[in-house]
Parts: structure tokens; sequence; C-alpha cells
């Protein structure tokens, strides 16, 4: 009993050290499995490496959404990437990925932001077709898929559908003129396409549900879609007052491989376990946190 006692009064220490210190900080995501379990990732590695205590507003929205909560203080990190920032945020060309970094890295100091070192995973846009769809057409490039988009039916999500990097973009480089271009969330992107309700899609390169709805990946014959690396943004003033989160989240540098995400995006989207749980494993395994 007392043994009980003991490991219950060492965990509960655990719990509410961030509690006790005063020091809060919340963390927020997007609206789709991948920024949620990073997201979730940096919020336990805070968690387990200080003695700050991070609240979470996960699943808030679109990139717009998060950005805005940003920078109005309504959440002081999450994480985003390198082409969102430069390309959506500011509205500027994008370059190779160290080119894309960089300029991310300058054009958030305007805005009294921080954009810290890549995780290690692209996580690019790119269209995909059912294998029936590309054999019937012989689809394997967008420029393929731009003679032959009148006769088809577009399924992407809603932000896709309005952002410069997205469908706009796609649409004027390539000349694409679809039957139909419905917006959707992301889950149900997938389930449409699966039913015949939808002809393409757009997906992340390391969504779990390419290979789990055996889709084709178009390629991206001139090269639209930038580099986008993932990594955490954060506010200048957190990161001025609590300097110990940078050197924290510094050891989940080049840590996630897109394999690694598709995998860890496949436990929750396919096999139905919680971020949380399949977050913390992850931050085990690699040794970043313990047991």
């Amino acid at each position: 009993m007392s043994l009980i006692l003991i490991l219950a009064a060492c965990g509960s220490s655990k719990d509410t050290a961030g509690a006790n210190s005063g020091k809060e900080i919340t963390m927020g995501s997007k609206n789709f499995t991948e920024n949620i379990l990073v997201a979730e990732m940096m919020a336990q590695l805070i968690e387990a490496k200080t003695d700050i205590k991070v609240n979470r507003k996960l699943n808030l929205g679109g990139s717009n959404v998060v950005w805005t909560a940003l920078k109005n203080n309504e959440i002081q990190l999450y994480p985003d990437y390198t082409g969102t920032v430069v390309a959506n945020y500011y509205q500027e060309k994008t370059g190779t990925a160290e080119e894309t970094l960089e300029r991310a890295k300058e054009l958030v100091k305007q805005d009294k932001l921080v954009f810290l070192d890549p995780l290690g995973f692209n996580n690019t846009y790119t269209l995909a077709v059912t294998k029936s769809t590309a054999e019937k057409y012989n689809l394997k490039t967008y420029s393929d898929l731009a003679k032959v988009s009148p006769d088809l039916v577009l399924g992407v999500e809603f932000e896709f559908l309005d952002r410069d990097d997205g469908y706009p973009g796609v649409q004027k480089l390539y000349n694409m003129n679809f039957k139909t271009a419905k917006g959707m969330d992301h889950g149900i992107m997938y389930q449409a396409i699966k039913g015949g309700e939808t002809d393409v899609t757009n997906a992340y390169s390391t969504d779990a549900q390419i290979k789990a709805n055996d889709l084709v990946i178009l390629e991206d014959d001139k090269q639209f879609f930038p580099p986008y690396y993932a990594a955490p943004i954060i506010r200048q003033d957190t990161l001025d007052q609590y300097p110990e989160i940078a050197d924290v989240l510094k050891t989940m540098n080049d840590s996630i491989t897109e394999e690694d995400m598709q995998d860890l995006n496949g436990k929750v989207d396919i096999e139905g376990l919680k971020e949380d749980q399949v977050a913390h494993d992850f931050l085990v395994e690699k040794g970043l946190i313990e047991s």
C-alpha cells in the first residue's frame, strides 16, 4: 500500500511541476492529424524537460486561423511549414529547400516571431488519383491531368481551394479546369475519392491514406509546389521569457523522416490510436523522453 502511495506521489509531482512553477504557454495546431501529432510531441517534450506547463489548443483550424492566433498571442507556438510561411502568409516566391527555410526565418522576424530549425520531413502538397483513373486516362504527370481535367471532379481541402500555393496556382500554371472543384475536410477527401464522388484529390506526401487507399501520386512536372519542411514557430516574447524552449525543441531537429510521419499518421487515421499516445511512444522510441 505504501509503495502505491509513493508511486502516486511521484507521478503527481511530475504532473504538477509546471503548474507549481507558474510558468505557462499555450501550444496550438492546425486541424489535421500530422500537425496535431507534431504539436503534441513538442508539448510533451517541453513538459518533460522543463518546469513549464503547456496548455493545448490543438485542432484550431486551417493555416490562417492558427497563424492569426499566434500573432494575437492566443497561442505562443505551433508547428508550421516553410512553404506555407513564405508563399501563403507573406505571398513571396519560394526557392530550394535551403532558400525557403532561410526566407521563412527572415520574414517572420517582422511579426516578432522565430522560425526554428526543421524537424526533418518535407510534407509537400501533391495531387493523387485512383489507379483506375490513372490507367483510364494514362495519367503520370500534372500536365497529363490538365488535358482531361474538364471531365473530372476535384475534391480538396477547403483552404487548398483558395491558397496561392494551392489550387489557384496549380490551375494557372497547368491550365487545369475541372468539371467541379469541391472543398471538404482533410479526412473526408479520401472517403470521397474512394467512394467515387471525386476523381482527383490533393494530398500531403506524408499521408498514410495514400498507401491505404492505393492512390497514385502524379508528378509535378513543372515543379509548382514549394518545399514544406516542418518546424516549430514561436513568438519572440515567449522565447525571451523562456529561452530554454529553443534548446529543448532543438533535440527534435531532423528526428522525423517522411516515412516516420506516414507511419505515425497511419497509427491515428487508420489504426484509431490517440494522438497523445502515438506522440509519446515516438518520443520514447527516439530517446527524447523517458517512458
